[in-house]
């Protein structure tokens, strides 16, 4: 004979507290003392108590999930799909998102369910689900400027925070860094590395983050008496830096300092500055942009801006909860500041 599953009740007991407060805690109900909840907590884990999660959402009108949605702006066919899927698995960027996204959600018993938009009929689908139910709410990371799902998200009413502040303003909670204040730090630094002959590889010009990065460059470099500065545009993967940074070398061999828009790029530029025996830093010095973790195992390790990407996802998620609980009302922003990490190769 199969053993009884433990209940409430048996973790009540072994708490010391009351059917009430178990439950209280169970369904994330916030105005119960730490030590009580720990105490309960501690019973649940010694018990092997497990909440049923239907009975759950009945009782919160909760599905406990959040739909992570990565989204474009195409309209591809669903051939794609696994092409647009293996882009975002590749960059490391997201996995840095997932990464705070479920360190927020894991503690409270809540998952995400991964979605991709690359296309009108996958938006449609992610709206019938969230009507539907199936999510409490959409996390968005979108990757192109003219992307329509957030403001179909925010006509439709439904629970979203997004990951950048969109291009179009729409009613929506955001997170984003001050990227132009990013590109300030790498020109002041290779400026005051003594670079005479900076140039930029910077990251598609369709993306609001890659813009406001260049500007903050460009501008701090006018400011110091550098009226031109050469630009590539790249692609925000390894291979873009590789083809922007031999471009750049054709049209200005004298180069002596690269800002990258990103990490994966700077690494594709450090590959090609070896190649036509360019020693970084000494002779040109390169600075990428995230700080992920390719940087320090760059050759050489990477100076970079630091984006706290882990900490910017777990805030938005903290976000939606709060939107979700009904504990925020009106949409709202948090800007992160980025920081310069500085290693060898500038």
């Amino acid at each position: 004979m199969s053993k009884q599953a433990p209940t409430l009740e048996d973790v009540a007991r072994e708490a010391g507290v009351s059917r009430a407060t178990v439950s209280r805690v169970v369904n994330g109900v916030r105005n119960v003392d730490p030590a009580i909840q720990e105490l309960v907590c501690r019973a649940i884990e010694q018990t092997g108590y497990a909440p049923n999660r239907a009975a759950r959402s009945l009782v919160t009108r909760r599905a406990e999930t959040v739909a992570l949605v990565v989204s474009g702006a195409g309209d591809a066919p669903d051939d794609s799909q696994e092409a647009f899927a293996a882009r975002i698995f590749a960059d490391p960027f997201f996995g840095r998102v997932v990464a705070g996204v479920i360190g927020f959600l894991r503690p409270r018993s809540m998952h995400p369910v991964l979605m991709f938009a690359e296309s009108a009929e996958d938006r449609r689908e992610v709206l019938t689900y969230l009507r539907q139910g199936r999510a409490d709410g959409a996390l968005v990371v979108s990757t192109h400027a003219h992307d329509p799902l957030p403001a179909l998200l925010a006509e439709a009413e439904l629970p979203t925070v997004l990951f950048a502040r969109p291009a179009h303003p729409v009613p929506l909670s955001y997170v984003d860094l001050d990227h132009r204040d990013g590109g300030r730090l790498a020109a002041e630094h290779l400026l005051a590395r003594g670079c005479r002959r900076p140039a930029t590889v910077a990251g598609p010009l369709a993306v609001g983050a890659s813009q406001e990065r260049l500007a903050g460059f460009r501008d701090t470099l006018a400011r110091n008496g550098h009226p031109y500065t050469p630009v590539v545009e790249g692609g925000f993967t390894f291979d873009s830096g590789v083809t922007a940074m031999t471009r750049l070398l054709a049209e200005q061999p004298d180069v002596d300092g690269v800002f990258a828009a990103n990490d994966l790029m700077a690494q594709g530029a450090c590959q090609v500055l070896r190649e036509h025996g360019r020693r970084v830093p000494d002779d040109v010095a390169v600075i990428g942009f995230d700080d992920s973790g390719i940087a320090p195992a760059c050759h050489p390790p990477l100076t970079t801006i630091r984006q706290p990407v882990e900490r910017m996802a777990a805030h938005m998620a903290r976000l939606l909860d709060e939107h979700v609980r009904g504990e925020r009302a009106e949409p709202t922003s948090v800007i992160f500041d980025p920081e310069l990490v500085v290693r060898d190769s500038a």
